[in-house]
């Protein structure tokens, strides 16, 4: 077993044990996943997929907590950030705007990568360097203004 989904099993465990019925819900959910995407591929997840894993969902907490706070519905933003921080406990440390940019200017030195054409392998490396630690989307971001010019 890989050594987040064990994490995330204590977790619950540890949890149920101190009655924090919310925070087992959330965690509960997230195994659940997990364990659908095992079961659909027939393959047991190991630490990188897991990973992907829990970004998805962190996205997806994400994406709802900017349309609840836009639309003014506190109520359910709290709880979106609540899911949010405790999703947060079981990711790598994320890595800082500054050491991103160094990876993302090294990465595009190391390839000789000129033009956007060269993006789809940079991306490929970056991706698996920062596996967890940073939000693709800045990174593509980073990526695409280095290449533009």
């Amino acid at each position: 077993m890989s050594q987040l989904k064990q994490a995330l099993a204590d977790n619950i465990k540890t949890s149920m044990k101190a009655r924090e019925l919310e925070r087992v819900k959330v965690l509960r959910n997230v195994q659940s996943v997990v364990k659908q995407i095992e079961i659909d591929r027939q393959i047991e997840l190991d630490d990188s997929d897991v990973l992907e894993v829990l970004q998805k969902q962190l996205k997806q907490r994400q994406e709802s907590l900017a349309i609840f706070t836009e639309n003014g519905r506190d109520d359910l933003a709290a709880k979106e950030q609540f899911e949010i921080d405790l999703i947060n406990e079981f990711m790598p440390q994320q890595i800082d705007d500054n050491e991103l940019a160094a990876l993302v200017s090294a990465e595009i030195a190391e390839q000789g990568a000129t033009s956007m054409r060269d993006m789809g392998s940079v991306m490929g490396a970056l991706k698996s360097k920062t596996a967890g630690r940073a939000d693709p989307a800045v990174i593509s971001k980073l990526v695409k203004n280095a290449l533009q010019g």
